[in-house]
């Protein structure tokens, strides 16, 4: 390649006898020196090997405006969102060299690419960090509780949390627990926001006019079905990502969502909680462990499972079983003052102990039992238990108390189908 164009130049690119003509991407998005990304008019992105092409320089970029980590997006009426960034694929780009996605996108990038949200109100962004949520920790959630409660204080119109869809479930049903008494939207997409298919558009308009409502609690906002019309309100700790790639992955469990909304229209389906006076209580401890009972599973396993873990989490078989050979294991790690906590892999249900002899020799042995929380949820809310407190008979009793709707009274039959 003769020369060597910069981000934002208007260039010819000849290949053989094919000639592209487009804007310059900038090198962030491959990841390599040896490829060259243009947009083109029709909008779509295509990569080039740079040692097969000509290159000609139609037009120079105009110099990059400085753009600040924190800024302030006017917007109709005197309203105002705060995008709380933490990134994901709502966040990404398609890293064509290997066709992977990376996070690429600020959230003041991320609010510029939708110019609709103007519309509704103004954007602030507030940026926390920037990583797929794979890579999101504990202590991740207690920094991003930390902050939103900060915004809480400030008494901010709404709060939004762009956030990759992997784990977006867990950091909601987390948050639940965290903070009470002020509204958080979690969105994200399955689709990066630069591919002509993204659902990163749809969600964020709709969890930007969700923001904007009394809700009080953490909820998160995605696709209600394949096409670009509507998307559900999910509460935070009843919610689970239901399939890879498909832009409704994202449904409640034994129950229905709490709303519905399309572009800034809000329908309300059940109650949910609204807005209090925001209370913080982020401490967590860590090293809680889930376990998923299956054939073959040894004492040994468990034992070594549970040697480091201050509390296990186990998603037992039908309604909550695991094999009776592993019963006095569990007895004894109960007795070393470490709590176990058995939810069911079916997910839709509800764990009991009362009907086989297993559950009741379980029951006996200590094992606590939460009905039909998620096992996800029971994860986070015993990290949450356990940071305030260690005495058996209180983490039983705040396990068992519904402290932000992740346990329901009523499964709707509908819902197994």
């Amino acid at each position: 390649m003769a020369k060597t164009p910069e981000p934002g130049d208007l260039i010819r690119v000849t290949k053989g006898k094919t000639t592209y003509t487009g804007v310059v991407m900038p090198g962030t998005l491959s990841g390599s020196s040896d490829i060259l990304i243009i947009k083109l008019s029709n909008g779509y992105n295509i990569g080039l090997n740079k040692d097969e092409i000509e290159v000609e320089i139609l037009e120079k970029a105009a110099p990059p405006l400085e753009k600040p980590e924190s800024m302030r997006i006017s917007g109709k009426g005197n309203r105002e969102v705060v995008l709380v960034g933490t990134g994901g694929t709502i966040a990404s780009k398609v890293e064509y060299r290997t066709g992977a996605v990376h996070p690429a996108l600020s959230a003041t990038e991320l609010a510029e690419s939708v110019p609709e949200l103007r519309e509704i109100c103004s954007i602030r962004t507030k940026p926390v960090f920037n990583i797929l949520s794979e890579n999101i920790s504990p202590s991740h959630w207690v920094t991003l509780a930390e902050e939103i409660y900060r915004l809480a204080e400030e008494g901010v119109d709404g709060i939004v949390v762009p956030h990759g869809t992997d784990t977006m479930h867990y950091t909601a049903a987390a948050l639940s627990f965290m903070l009470s008494g002020t509204g958080m939207v979690f969105v994200g997409a399955q689709r990066s926001s630069d591919r002509p298919s993204s659902d990163a558009h749809l969600n964020l308009i709709e969890a930007v006019s969700t923001a904007l409502t009394d809700i009080g609690e953490s909820v998160v906002v995605m696709h209600g079905e394949s096409s670009d019309s509507f998307a559900y309100i999910h509460r935070g700790n009843r919610v689970r990502k239901m399939h890879t790639s498909a832009r409704t992955a994202f449904r409640t469990i034994n129950g229905s969502p709490l709303g519905k909304v399309e572009g800034s229209k809000v329908e309300w389906l059940k109650p949910y909680r609204k807005q209090s006076e925001p209370e913080l209580h982020a401490h967590l401890k860590e090293n809680v462990v889930m376990l998923q009972a299956f054939p073959g599973l040894t004492t040994e396993i468990l034992e070594k499972m549970a040697e480091n873990a201050q509390g296990i989490v186990i998603t037992g078989t039908g309604l909550g079983h695991v094999s009776s050979s592993l019963i006095p294991a569990i007895q004894e790690i109960i007795k070393e003052g470490k709590p176990v906590v058995m939810t069911s892999q079916c997910l839709y249900g509800s764990v009991n102990l009362n009907v086989y002899e297993t559950g009741r020799d379980l029951q006996r042995a200590g094992v606590i039992t939460l009905g039909d929380i998620l096992p996800e949820t029971a994860l986070v809310k015993l990290m949450w238990v356990l940071g305030r407190t260690a005495d058996m008979e209180e983490v039983r009793k705040i396990m068992k108390t519904n402290i932000a709707g992740e346990i329901e009274d009523r499964r709707l039959l509908r819902d197994l189908e």
